[in-house]
């Protein structure tokens, strides 16, 4: 499995939740699943600049990669930017 793993800070919620709401169909074709989606509690240790984090589930290295460099994907990612500061990591399952 392999996952990618977002930290989020919105910038603006309309546009966000538009976002939100289109991030699914993208996924679908890769056989991918949305894992976790929750807002930042508590720090507690080190820091952590965001106040976001989703989890997605992927079966392989090249899902994750035909996702993200998918049209569907690329065409969602304007929107992103406006809505929302985003730092997206993959990682491998071990």
């Amino acid at each position: 499995m392999n996952y990618v793993i977002g930290h989020i800070t919105v910038k603006d919620p309309a546009k966000w939740a538009e976002y939100r709401a289109q991030v699914p169909a993208t996924l679908a074709p890769w056989q991918a699943e949305l894992v976790f989606r929750g807002e930042r509690l508590a720090v507690l240790g080190g820091t952590h600049a965001h106040s976001d984090t989703v989890v997605i589930r992927f079966p392989n290295a090249e899902a994750v990669d035909g996702w993200f460099n998918s049209a569907a994907y690329q065409a969602l990612i304007p929107l992103r930017l406006a809505a929302a500061d985003v730092d997206l990591i993959s990682y491998a399952a071990g």
